[in-house]
């Protein structure tokens, strides 16, 4: 059966150099999947080649529909919204225009105020600070306007890179329980890069391990985090 997101035989190069080598995954409706690896592995890359900002060949499927040659603007039309690492807010914009910003390519705009109250609804601290630059907020408010913006595209599938880089540990749990919140009440479906490998499986339902580019383990989050190398190097037990 074809999954949600089906990913086969991924590959991407810069500059001619191939760093991702022929990765296989598979996303299911309605469900967490993160990526673990170090720095370097391939995690940021994978999610990039997915939504074609680089260099690939393979195939991936979506719903059933082979994407591998669509444009990153047509990928973000179907419903795959993207927060990159280092957040990506603008940050001459105010919070509320850069949630604005999220549904440039929706054509129910008498929907965008009631999607922009839902995200609110998801992050208080937001509507607070709806007048202020997105330069000047806090880093855990920027990662929460990052995915408040991705969220008004109305995804079906959200690639998340790094949320709980540099932020404080209340914050990151915040975050991480508001990404379940996402998942439950609207469906949608989460491919997780992070780096905090403890977090990460304490959320997803799957779990990749990338080393240098290829794919080396895969499971349930409990069957991932019961392997001895995990345990050793990314859990430091």
């Amino acid at each position: 059966m074809t999954a949600f997101l089906e990913v086969n035989r991924l590959c991407a190069s810069y500059r001619g150099n191939e760093v991702l080598h022929g990765l296989d995954l598979r996303v299911e409706p309605a469900s967490i999947v993160t990526l673990l690896g170090a720095n370097g592995a391939g995690k940021t890359t994978t999610l990039r080649a997915l939504c074609h900002t680089i260099g690939t060949s393979g195939q991936v499927l979506f719903e059933g529909r082979d994407i591998s040659r669509l444009s990153t603007e047509q990928i973000v039309r179907l419903g795959i919204a993207h927060v990159p690492d280092g957040r990506g807010t603008f940050t001459g914009l105010t919070a509320e225009e850069n949630l604005q910003l999220g549904s440039y390519v929706r054509k129910d705009k008498d929907q965008v105020a009631a999607d922009r109250e839902r995200i609110y609804g998801y992050f208080p601290r937001l509507r607070e600070r709806r007048k202020q630059q997105a330069g000047t907020l806090s880093g855990g408010e920027q990662q929460m306007l990052a995915i408040g913006r991705a969220l008004m595209l109305r995804p079906k599938l959200l690639l998340l890179d790094e949320p709980s880089f540099g932020l404080a540990p209340l914050v990151v749990k915040e975050i991480f329980s508001i990404m379940r919140l996402i998942r439950e009440k609207e469906g949608v479906s989460i491919l997780l890069v992070e780096q905090n490998a403890s977090i990460a499986l304490g959320v997803a339902d799957h779990a990749y391990l990338i080393e240098t580019g290829r794919l080396v383990l895969s499971g349930t989050s409990d069957e991932v985090r019961r392997n001895e190398a995990v345990r050793r190097s990314y859990l430091g037990e």
